[in-house]
């Protein structure tokens, strides 16, 4: 207890309040509404890495359970990643939380609006893409995790050819590398040279530095798939 609370309090802003809270409430106790209550009156708080961290935990178990089973592969890949970001004693004390968080119901369409409010762009185009690595885990891409992806997707007003390209750095077909950069085929070499720059802008790690070192790392290597699509693309057609 004592452990998760120094985790808490020590690394939330927002998600102490709505419907994110009330699901640490349950886990925790009533002592998150105190600390709640205990900031009402201060200045705004703007999302701190532990904000991100809850809120991937609770999306990653709604992906997880979409297929009515949870896998060691997910839950490794979930550790893992909290692991290189936190280290190893941190990420087991939000394993803890996240075998906690398996057990609740809640409301997905709640929690995505609290992110959706409180989380910028870049920040959620980042929580897509951990949570097509957490359905890849097991090496397949089960139809109700991508469904419950496409949905939160959805509920945090990511535009459709956005989730279409990061679908399809981890969903393969013979036309990912232009899905990825948001182009027809059709293109002209012009309008792929103009998509590729406009998506390194948009996919810079540098968008979000906020969230610490490790989301940026992460955020890497979406960046660098990006650069592979449109090198797949420039051979294709011969471009330099």
């Amino acid at each position: 207890m004592a452990k998760w609370n120094k985790f808490l309090f020590g690394g939330l802003g927002w998600a102490f309040g709505g419907p994110i809270g009330g699901i640490l409430g349950l886990i925790i106790g009533s002592v998150v509404d105190h600390e709640s209550e205990q900031r009402t009156g201060t200045q705004e708080i703007s999302t701190q890495p532990g904000d991100f961290s809850v809120a991937l935990l609770i999306l990653c178990g709604a992906v997880m359970k979409s297929d009515n089973k949870i896998l060691k592969s997910e839950l490794d890949f979930v550790k893992d990643f909290f692991v290189k970001q936190f280290g190893i004693s941190a990420a087991q004390e939000r394993m803890l939380l996240f075998r906690e968080i398996l057990k609740q119901d809640y409301s997905l369409a709640e929690v995505c609006g609290q992110i959706r409010y409180n989380l910028d762009y870049p920040s959620k185009l980042q929580l897509i893409h951990l949570l097509f690595g957490v359905s890849g885990a097991d090496g397949e891409f089960h139809k109700n995790e991508v469904e419950t992806i496409k949905t939160i997707a959805d509920f945090l007003g990511i535009v459709e050819k956005d989730f279409i390209s990061i679908k399809a750095m981890f969903v393969k077909d013979t036309n990912a590398a232009y899905k990825i950069l948001e182009v027809e085929p059709t293109a002209t070499d012009e309008e792929v040279k103009k998509a590729y720059r406009q998506m390194a802008v948009k996919y810079h790690p540098d968008k979000v530095f906020h969230l610490g070192p490790e989301i940026q790392t992460s955020a890497q290597e979406k960046f660098k798939t990006i650069n592979e699509a449109y090198e797949q693309i420039k051979k294709e057609r011969g471009l330099i």
